[in-house]
């Protein structure tokens, strides 16, 4: 689940950052920001379908993947608990993306250390101290990508850097099917990690 989630934020992210680079190139302000709005808003739609989609099927996936009778109790809390953080770990790729773009890489890359740091702070704590067991593992991997997603929304928010307004929010066809053929190259090398 970690490499589908991960390959739907660069379908949307890596698809989304050149157009947003073409734009601002050609000093399209407006355009850059409906791009940026039009990829957070499949971002949203996409955390929303994988939740729905994955969630009936979770005990069969795992056992699709690898899991057997003895590891499922093990695997179910961490599938699960991992699923419900998906929001988190699409914005936190799919927003750096188009930060990135934007010049700010140092931008990107302190959120991206910071909730990874956070991770590797509380899996101990959790796992340990407080014997969650395997589903603390995935809380402390959640709140890692809460903690980077939060960060790249407050660099929209904050900096000197192009974020959309109200009006921009609308899903364009033209938008969504550039940025998804873009982002496919990105998504199909991610996913076919998951049939290695």
């Amino acid at each position: 689940v970690v490499t589908m989630v991960g390959s739907v934020a660069f379908l949307i992210g890596v698809g989304g950052a050149p157009l947003m680079s073409i734009k601002l190139g050609e000093k399209d302000e407006a355009g850059a920001r409906r791009i940026m709005a039009n990829c957070f808003l499949m971002l949203c739609v996409s955390a929303a379908a994988l939740m729905a989609g994955i969630f009936p099927f979770a005990r069969r996936m795992l056992l699709v993947f690898g899991a057997s009778e003895a590891t499922l109790p093990y695997a179910m809390p961490y599938f699960t608990t991992y699923l419900m953080g998906t929001p988190f770990a699409l914005m936190a790729t799919g927003l750096n993306q188009l930060i990135v773009c934007q010049g700010f890489a140092k931008a990107g890359m302190k959120s991206i250390l910071l909730g990874a740091v956070m991770n590797i702070v509380l899996d101990p704590v959790f796992i340990f101290g407080l014997r969650w067991g395997m589903m603390g593992a995935a809380v402390a991997t959640v709140i890692g990508q809460l903690v980077t997603a939060a960060l790249a929304v407050w660099y929209l928010l904050h900096m000197k850097i192009i974020r959309p307004e109200k009006g921009d929010y609308r899903l364009k066809g033209s938008i969504c099917g550039r940025t998804l053929t873009l982002g496919m190259t990105s998504f199909l090398s991610q996913i076919s990690l998951v049939a290695a």
